[in-house]
């Protein structure tokens, strides 16, 4: 009889701690990878995404900050088969009892979750971020790293030297192994490819099990406690460890116009904003629409929007909102959104349950969920009267909290 053979096993840990402090104020009541995003989506959907859509379906999401909000999302967007039980994603809060009863720092998550991890004897773990918006296809990350006969790997893209402040840096040589790393370097060393270049890391690792046991162990012991900082500066001389250009992955149903390589963390409100304007237009630089690469999420039974004589250009409206006599220009409404006649919006982000009334005015606005604008409001205009009233971010958007409706 021939051995039936089985696919690679690969556990997955999704990092989904992150406080978001400079998101504020939608991170005030919710963890950065709850945010909502887009017209029907949170941020953590697009590492789910990428990672089910890879083949990896056994992902364990480690959480801390605010998680409720994302519990709550999990549970009602990504129950994969239950007939299966390697197929699940599953809410993991810090494991060790006493003092903080937090995690540390990315390694000591993982390290926390070290018996999830050798109850699954996985050929693989994946660790990955939860904060970033892009498609990416595992796969030939892990081809990759088979390859090279790698330890370890860490996801790279090319980014100039002269915006190397904000990264963890990696030096790698003409194979691109890891020969140093640094954290936030004023002008980073640049790829030896391409001199104009250098390696900024991710966030996403993948490793060979047995080594990322050994290493957690060993950095519980020193009181190393983050990946990128201190675990793995310190295995330079004694692993493998490589770079994979991000830059290489193909995603199947990319349009020609759509960025190659997109990847934004929208870590600022600015940055948070700005994504969402790569969302727009007939050609837009990240665009939603892949049937082979879809972002999964709640499976919402909501109605279409319903749209009453209004003027609508370049926005996108979800599900259940009511547009009665009103003027989009280049926004995103999210869903159960009610605009009543005579408002006019310019380039605003409208979340989830937002009622704004008769006469409002609002331009370059973030609205969170739950709130209602007053008739005739003006918003965005005067951005001195709005800084005496409102949250600002440093670009200049308005930012209104979440509300407090029933």
């Amino acid at each position: 009889m021939q051995e039936r053979r089985h696919p690679e096993r690969i556990v997955a840990f999704v990092m989904a701690g992150g406080q978001g402090t400079r998101l504020r104020p939608l991170t005030t009541d919710r963890c950065k990878p709850a945010v909502p995003f887009g017209v029907r989506y949170r941020v953590v959907d697009f590492v789910l995404s990428n990672l089910v859509n890879s083949g990896i379906r056994s992902i364990y999401i480690l959480v801390q900050y605010k998680p409720q909000s994302l519990i709550e999302h999990v549970r009602k967007s990504w129950t994969l088969s239950p007939l299966l039980p390697d197929q699940f994603v599953t809410v993991v809060p810090p494991q060790r009892c006493g003092i903080g009863e937090r995690f540390q720092g990315t390694a000591d998550a993982v390290y926390q979750s070290l018996e999830l991890l050798r109850s699954h004897r996985p050929d693989l773990v994946a660790v990955f971020g939860a904060d970033h918006i892009y498609r990416m296809d595992v796969g030939q990350m892990i081809r990759f790293h088979r390859e090279c006969g790698a330890d370890i790997t860490v996801s790279a893209r090319p980014i100039p030297v002269g915006q190397t402040a904000d990264f963890g840096i990696l030096e790698v040589d003409h194979s691109n192994r890891i020969l140093g790393f640094e954290e936030k370097p004023v002008r980073g060393k640049p790829m030896p490819s391409d001199p104009a270049h250098a390696f900024a890391s991710m966030g996403n690792y993948l490793f060979n099990p047995l080594v990322l046991a050994e290493v957690l162990e060993a950095a519980h012991e020193r009181g190393d406690t983050d990946f990128g900082y201190d675990v793995l500066p310190r295995l330079l001389d004694s692993h493998r460890l490589y770079a994979y250009d991000f830059t290489d992955n193909l995603i199947p149903g990319l349009r020609s116009y759509e960025e190659a390589g997109y990847w934004r963390d929208v870590g600022t409100l600015d940055a948070y904003y700005a994504a969402h304007q790569d969302l727009l237009g007939l050609q837009p630089r990240f665009d939603m629409f892949n049937m082979q690469w879809p972002i999964f999420s709640s499976c919402y039974q909501g109605p279409a929007a319903a749209i009453f004589d209004s003027t609508i250009d370049n926005s996108q409206i979800g599900a259940a909102s009511i547009v009665n006599s009103t003027s989009i220009r280049d926004s995103i409404i999210r869903r159960e959104v009610v605009l009543e006649p005579g408002i006019e919006l310019e380039k605003c982000i409208i979340m989830d349950h937002v009622k704004i009334c008769r006469g409002a005015r609002l331009r370059r606005v973030i609205v969170d969920r739950d709130n209602i604008i007053k008739a005739n409001s003006v918003i965005g205009y005067d951005l001195e009267a709005d800084h005496q009233r409102y949250m600002m971010s440093a670009g200049g958007l308005v930012v209104i909290p979440k509300g407090r409706l029933d």
